[in-house]
């Protein structure tokens, strides 16, 4: 039985998308992000960085139990455990891997960088509100461009269809309209149809509290209650 240690963020959907598309069976223990579970002493033996989303499987490599933190690592993980997602053939499996490592190293923390300033900073700050939304837009322009040369991101639908569908969710949020992308819109119409992808996007929820308007939560997510725990 795999555990999913999670809550209602993009990257957090990643994994709870890939586990209904798989027919996997699984629990959910819900890392409340909020009030600051993902820094109690049980969690942080399993995502030592403190984040969500991580799973623990029972019944993982030689039938012993495996924990694993990062979502993109726990992606491939669970496509090599199912044969699902990531293509046996060699050409196809790396373009898979490195569409996900392009949704890893730069949609998450630019399109995240993005939604803070734009969002959730306690001033706002025009150079970098204009730096992360033009690097957003960026990043929509490569993926429309890909998307123009393939139904999804790498061939077939894929582990990095399945990290990057939840990032570009929040399109608004990171100053962008999908009408401007139209490839990356048909795409995304596509994979919000899917009814796994819907029920995933379900677990545990969605996190969309005002954090500006929460002083305890947003000192848990951005201020100093994070490094106080060092």
């Amino acid at each position: 039985m795999i555990t999913l240690y999670t809550d209602g963020t993009p990257n957090g959907h990643k994994v709870s998308i890939f586990l209904e598309e798989a027919s996997l069976p699984y629990r959910v223990a819900h890392i409340n992000i909020m009030k600051g579970d993902q820094f109690k002493p049980k969690f942080l033996k399993i995502s030592p960085n403190n984040k969500i989303p991580a799973i623990v499987d029972t019944e993982g490599p030689g039938g012993k139990a495996l924990a694993l933190f990062e979502s993109g690592a726990i992606l491939i993980y669970l496509a090599e455990k199912t044969g699902k997602f990531l293509s046996p053939d060699p050409r196809l499996r790396i373009e898979t891997i490195q569409w996900l490592m392009f949704q890893m190293g730069g949609i998450g923390p630019m399109f995240g960088q993005a939604h803070h300033f734009r969002k959730y900073a306690p001033e706002k700050i025009p150079y970098a509100i204009e730096r992360y939304t033009k690097e957003a837009a960026r990043l929509y322009c490569v993926l429309d461009r890909r998307l123009g040369e393939s139904a999804y991101l790498a061939g077939d639908y894929s582990i990095a269809d399945i990290a990057t569908y939840p990032w570009v969710r929040w399109h608004d949020v990171h100053g962008q309209k999908l009408e401007d992308f139209p490839n990356v819109h048909r795409w995304y119409n596509q994979i919000h149809d899917r009814p796994a992808v819907k029920r995933g996007m379900e677990v545990p929820g969605n996190l969309e509290a005002d954090w500006a308007e929460d002083e305890e939560a947003w000192n848990v997510m951005f201020g100093n209650a994070q490094y106080e725990r060092r």
